[in-house]
Order: structure tokens, then sequence, then C-alpha cells
């Protein structure tokens, strides 16, 4: 199925890397070394060329005097030297080795692979993320440092996930009779550009591996000694929403989960209820937006769940596994009430200058005031001849972290706000200086808008947990749980 399997840092080192079949009269370290480099360099510096499109570079700046740096250069129409644009590398492509390389990305890392025959891309991607998803799982959290510290654990349980590049245990609690090396725990570094909310984090312990573990002092912890009984519980909801140049929803889409992670003793059976008006197809009008009941268009639960009460009571009874799990998946379309709304508008200077444009841009939060958009990130894609930008920022005081600049090298501009408080709305004011005469086919360069954001303690759907209780009157057994809802951006875009 797969020739190889490779772990790759944000710089490209490699972490971890495992051949299951080479090619006869190969070596594997040489080609391990080149190949893994070359696929980084492919994905670091991808620059949107299909492999066999005529005139490709197939050979990925392995010749001798090829440019293997961040920026590449090309000729334009009039003989003019003008940088490639760069933009994310598919995650399944071909290389000139004849292999079809295929990634996942974690936490900053590379989880990769090679196969040489035909194999279906989603098994192989699906077969990355579940690898991904039990080193999570035994090692407590995934970064650098665990995976370089428990390299050895990690090896094993790839023997037990993998066999001869085949799949074959690939379930967290079904690993836990064949893995003897236990796990070094190391401290979780905060990600304070991620960060959502300290009072809404979730506390340390999520971050606790599925087995007995050795921090980094040498001292061994077991789970059973002075752990609390808890359970985790995520609401993640990605929005996907289009906007007009007038404000008006053209097209949105909620993706949604609930996630847990159980550290309960005795791993006894748990009861959700989620809302009694739930229902599952869409809205009769086609607008949920205002709708007193809460409609999902379809929904799909994990394989442990019973759904014997499910129909009257809305209600799921399962024995939690292993590590983190996703309970349910659910997705609703049509119109819901978009918690921003975005207002552009483009004019000539005011002095009546033909090379100079102003932008403004109204951003109105749509949120309940108790509640804010966290990590606000809002990009505007300039024309190519813009040499230069002024910006300015009408904000309320409420506002935290607000910050506007014109990226020249990526002829955008990135308006940043750490906190934007609900029931308020934030103007952004640019002045832009043309290389030439503003045509309607330079107005065309701008955009989209591009906006990325987090809301805690928030949901868009109305989908909310009545309660999570176990299921059997256990005396003296009295559960921590752990709640979060969480809305995020996937792609919320508008048009100009």
């Amino acid at each position: 199925m797969i020739v190889n399997f490779f772990i790759l840092s944000p710089r490209g080192d490699t972490i971890i890397a495992k051949t299951y079949r080479q090619k006869s009269n190969s070596s594997i370290s040489a080609h391990e070394r080149s190949h893994t480099e070359a696929f980084f360099r492919k994905v670091k510096f991808w620059d949107g060329v299909a492999p066999g499109t005529p005139g490709m570079d197939t050979t990925l700046g392995l010749k001798s005097g090829a440019n293997t740096g961040g920026g590449g250069m090309m000729m334009n129409g009039e003989g003019k030297k003008e940088e490639k644009k760069r933009g994310d590398a598919p995650p399944v492509f071909v290389m000139p080795d004849g292999y079809s390389y295929m990634h996942v990305k974690r936490n900053g890392l590379i989880f990769g692979c090679a196969t040489e025959k035909n194999v279906s891309p989603v098994v192989v991607i699906e077969l990355l993320s579940k690898i991904a998803k039990v080193f999570k799982d035994y090692c407590g959290t995934l970064s650098e440092e665990s995976i370089r510290k428990n390299f050895i654990l990690l090896y094993e349980l790839l023997d037990e996930l993998l066999d001869y590049g085949y799949p074959q245990v690939t379930q967290t609690e079904n690993l836990k009779a064949f893995v003897y090396n236990e796990p070094i725990v190391v401290s979780k570094v905060a990600d304070t550009g991620k960060m959502i909310n300290p009072k809404t984090a979730n506390a340390s312990a999520v971050h606790k591996p599925v087995i007995s573990s050795v921090d980094t002092d040498g001292r061994k912890t077991s789970l059973s000694t002075n752990q609390k009984n808890e359970i985790f519980v995520d609401i993640l909801e990605r929005l996907n929403v289009v906007f007009s140049n007038n404000g008006y929803v053209l097209n949105s889409t909620i993706d949604g989960c609930i996630q847990m992670k159980s550290y309960l003793a005795g791993n006894p059976q748990l009861r959700l209820a989620l809302n009694e008006d739930l229902t599952v197809g869409k809205h009769p009008s086609g607008n949920s937006a205002y709708s007193t009941t809460t409609f999902v268009d379809d929904i799909n639960f994990n394989d442990c769940v019973n759904l014997s009460e499910w129909e009257h009571g809305r209600t799921l009874s399962f024995y939690p596994p292993d590590g983190e799990f996703i309970v349910l998946n659910y997705r609703m379309t049509g119109e819901f009430k978009a918690p921003f709304r975005i207002f552009p508008s483009i004019e000539e200077a005011a002095d009546g200058s033909n090379n100079k444009l102003e932008l403004s841009l109204h951003v109105r939060a749509e949120i309940p005031d108790n509640h804010f958009g966290a990590n606000v990130v809002i990009e505007i894609p300039v024309p190519n001849i813009t040499t230069g930008a002024s910006c300015s920022v009408v904000s309320t005081p409420t506002a935290v972290g607000v910050h506007a600049e014109y990226v020249q090298k990526e002829k955008k501009i990135v308006w940043n706000l750490k906190k934007f408080p609900g029931c308020t709305e934030q103007t952004l004011r640019c002045k832009l200086s043309l290389g030439g005469v503003c045509t309607s086919q330079v107005k065309r360069e701008f955009g989209p808008i591009n906006m990325n954001f987090e809301i805690p303690m928030y949901n868009v759907s109305s989908l909310q947990v009545r309660y999570l209780k176990i299921a059997e009157n256990m005396p003296g057994y009295t559960p921590y749980r752990w709640v979060r809802y969480v809305t995020q951006s996937s792609s919320y875009v508008c048009r100009l």
C-alpha cells in the first residue's frame, strides 16, 4: 500500500522515517534523505504547477545551479521578471521518482508517505490522520519535542499500526495490549497565537497520555494514582460563508462535530443529551437564521454510539473509547445568522488623482455583547501595481490588539484584532498609491477579502448539550465535566 512513512518538522528535518519496501538496486538511506528533502521543498515552495505539465521543472531544484530558495522568478509577456506566487501544496502529488506523495499537517508537523501503486488517496489520507491521532493519544501532546523524546514508543506503535505498508491495528484501545514502552510527558507549550481564552481553555489533564508515563525527571506517573475522573467535550463548528460586496450572504454552510476525550476510571457508560427540538433535515423555508428550532441537514455518529433513544429523546449512550474521538459530525446549509458582516467600498481619491484609490472596510460583529471574536485576521489583496498604502483604523475602546499594515511583498493589507467584542463595528480606511492609471481592470484585482477568527463559548447552529452524565448510579463517583463551544472560520470570504 505505502512504500515509506515519515514525519517532518516545520524546518524540514526528518524526525521519524520508516521504509516498508524499496525498489531493487536502490539505497534506502540515500533515497529517504534526498526525496524527503525534495518533497519538503515542493510543499514549502509550491508553485501551483500540476505534475506532468509541459515545461515543468521535474528536478524539483535538484539540478546543479537550480534556485532552491523561497522565491522563484518567471518571465512575463513583456520580458520582465516577476516573482511566482506561492500557494498551498495539495495533499497528493506525483514526484519525479515515480511515487505519489501524500501528506497531512498537524500542529506544524508534516505526516507524509509515498505510494508506488495506484491506491485510493482518501484511504491513505485517513490512515495518516489516524496515525497522527494515535501518536497524540500516546504522547499526550503532538509536538516536535514530544515526538523526539518518544521516538522509541512511536516506532513501536508504527510496527503495530502498519505491516509491510498495510494498516493492521489503528484503534488506540486495541494497541494497548501490544505496547510496552512508556511515554515521556513533555509540558505543553502555550500557543499564544492561537489562544482562544485563558478562562475557557482546556485543563492541563487533557494533554495526558492514555497509558502510564514517565515525566521529564524520570518519575513514573500512573493513570490510577491521584487521577481525577474527568471528561472533556468540545462542540466545534467551522463556517464557510461567501458575502457579496454589499454585505449579503451568497452561500453559507456549517461543518460541526462533538469531540471528546475521557479519563474516567472504569470506563462507565455515558449518556449525552442534545436539544429536544433538534431536527435532522433542511428547514422548510431554507432560512434557519431566526427559527426557534435547531435544524441540521445531516448527521453521522461514531460506531460506539447506541441510538436506541435518539429518535424520541435526542439522547446518545456509549462507552467512550480511549483517547480523543468524535462522537458525531453534522452539517448545516442555508441561511443562518453570520457572526460577522463585511461591508467594503472602493472609491477614487477625493483630489481627483487617477493613480490613487481609497478603500474602506466596515466589519460588524453580530454576536451578543458577552462574546467576542479572538485572533481576528482580515486580509485584503490589492492590485499588483500598488506601490504603497497608508492604513488608519477606527475601533471601539473595547477592541484589543488592533493593528493594520500593508505588506508590500505579498501585495495585501493585513488587519489584526486580538479581541473583537460582540455588538460592535470596526472600520479600516486605506489610501493606496498606484504605479499606473486606475482602470476597471485594476479595480478587478482587489480581493476577495478573507477573514479568520475564533469565537469561544459560542456556536452558530444553536446545537446544545443538555446534559452529560453517567448512565449507572455509582455512589461516590463524581466526575468533572469540561464542556467548551468553539466557532471557527474555515472559509469566510467577501467578494469585491
